[in-house]
């Protein structure tokens, strides 16, 4: 790889995630503001899809940090940032019904969603032990445990790349829960997708940085090979 791909590699994958982390942020902080014509929190509207959708099981609860939502499958637990929880905006109420999306996936056993949780500990594994031997295959110059680092590697960006379809479905899902139960008005939808559009982003973004590194990879491991 040349010096001038070099900077041009480096460049994507630092200013790439920056670019998703200040987007979500502005565009979350901007709507945080807008209160929604019906008024509900996040918890509320929440609750109102989860209801709607017969998941009376499904907890919905608060939890600390700014923009830490997240479902919890194994608790079937809608967890959602006290200011989106406490508070009724239109950024609150995507978040909220974004996060319920995904325990709509977890009821009707949405295919992608069961594959990504069936890759979580193969996941967690590679990322902890990947780049071990990456680093002893390159600096030992050993090809065989820079491939079994790259394998690993591979792991954990199908892992990235199977987490896409499912936050673009949860998306997808929220706004039409939310059209569906009144809780967004006509004008309100368009604000509403900009936050969840600016939230999937920071997954393209991961995607997008694991396959440029997992490429470069199997770029020093074929350069490797053709030098023995």
């Amino acid at each position: 790889m040349s010096t001038s791909m070099y900077i041009v590699y480096f460049a994507i994958i630092m200013l790439l995630p920056l670019y998703a982390q200040m987007k979500v942020k502005g565009t979350y902080n901007k709507f945080a503001k807008e209160r929604t014509m019906k008024g509900q929190t996040g918890a509320e509207v929440a609750r109102a899809i989860l209801d709607a959708n017969g998941l009376y099981d499904v907890r919905v609860v608060p939890t600390q940090g700014v923009l830490s939502d997240h479902y919890n499958p194994a608790t079937k637990t809608v967890a959602l940032s006290e200011s989106n929880f406490y508070e009724a905006s239109i950024a609150g109420a995507a978040v909220a019904a974004h996060e319920v999306g995904h325990a709509i996936q977890h009821k009707e056993a949405y295919s992608m969603l069961t594959l990504r949780s069936k890759l979580v500990p193969i996941a967690n594994i590679s990322s902890n032990m990947s780049w071990i031997f990456v680093m002893i295959g390159i600096f030992s110059h050993l090809t065989n445990m820079l491939l079994l680092g790259i394998v690993l590697l591979a792991a954990g960006v199908v892992f990235q790349l199977v987490t896409l379809p499912v936050e673009f479905d949860a998306s997808k899902r929220a706004l039409v829960q939310m059209n569906s139960l009144g809780i967004i008005t006509n004008e309100e939808e368009r604000p509403a997708r900009k936050v969840l559009s600016a939230a999937a982003l920071t997954y393209v973004a991961a995607a997008a940085v694991a396959v440029l590194e997992l490429l470069r990879l199997v770029l020093i491991f074929t350069n490797m090979r053709s030098d023995d």
